[in-house]
């Protein structure tokens, strides 16, 4: 029985130039995320892919209450947390990653990106990226379109990430696989489970104990590392068998969502 899978768009893997790559959110999964992005990048270019060239968009500032969760240290409060991110990830690993301390708005920004990562906390910015970013699907670039748009999501104990294309990307003729060149947006696939959670508490928290009982200790975390490796497989391996996967630390499961053939 043949497997079913998306080969990863061509011009990523075969670049000459870094992956631009737009971080959306910079909070408890957001924060994670850049890291393990650095990490990616770093794996990547002693594979001699030129890499990623990173973007991290966030309009909060660092409270007191962040500390713990989301790993900023006292001297961080009250800056702006993109700026703390990212300068602190261009030390550490060399990069010339840039920070954006305002709300992400495509509208606004004319460099278009080829993947991006939302870690959002509330279901109207979801839908609201999702209605841009069909808007480059249909445009017509002609040197650059976009390609993925990986959507980090969760509650306090239990998460999601979901891979979507940014309309088709083409698949090369295969005997082995049946290929998929398009895969849904999170709105499109799970709208309505959006739509129902959106009734949580997404007010901020006053302090690392109020944090807790929004989101556990652990949960960003845990879908920062699995995002990032979906992220690595699609580098890596140049294919993916999976659109993404649903997380539960309460019972410790990672369930898998395999591809399914288009009818």
């Amino acid at each position: 029985m043949k497997q079913t899978v998306h080969f990863t768009e061509n011009r990523l893997l075969r670049a000459t130039n870094p992956v631009k790559l737009h971080l959306i959110g910079g909070g408890g999964t957001g924060s994670r995320v850049l890291t393990a992005l650095a990490q990616l990048n770093h794996a990547m270019t002693a594979l001699g892919h030129p890499g990623l060239e990173v973007t991290l968009w966030d309009n909060d500032t660092v409270t007191e209450a962040n500390r713990g969760r989301q790993l900023f240290t006292q001297s961080e409060v009250g800056l702006p947390k993109a700026m703390a991110l990212v300068q602190r990830t261009n030390r550490f690993f060399g990069t010339a990653w840039k920070a954006r301390d305002h709300r992400f708005d495509g509208e606004a920004h004319a460099e278009i990106g080829d993947i991006y990562l939302s870690c959002v906390d509330n279901v109207a910015t979801r839908f609201e990226l999702a209605q841009w970013l069909h808007q480059l699907e249909i445009a017509d670039y002609e040197q650059q379109h976009p390609a993925y748009w990986i959507d980090f999501g969760n509650g306090r104990k239990s998460g999601q990430v979901i891979l979507s294309t940014i309309g088709d990307i083409p698949q090369p003729d295969s005997e082995k696989f049946i290929t998929v060149s398009n895969m849904p947006f999170v709105t499109e696939a799970y709208g309505e489970l959006l739509r129902q959670s959106e009734a949580g508490d997404d007010a901020p928290s006053c302090s690392l104990e109020e944090a807790l009982r929004q989101q556990d200790l652990f949960i960003n975390g845990a879908l920062a590392q699995l995002g990032a490796s979906l992220l690595w497989d699609l580098f890596r391996n140049g294919m993916t068998h999976y659109s993404g996967f649903f997380l539960n630390l309460g019972d410790f499961r990672a369930q898998p969502v395999p591809l399914r053939p288009v009818p």
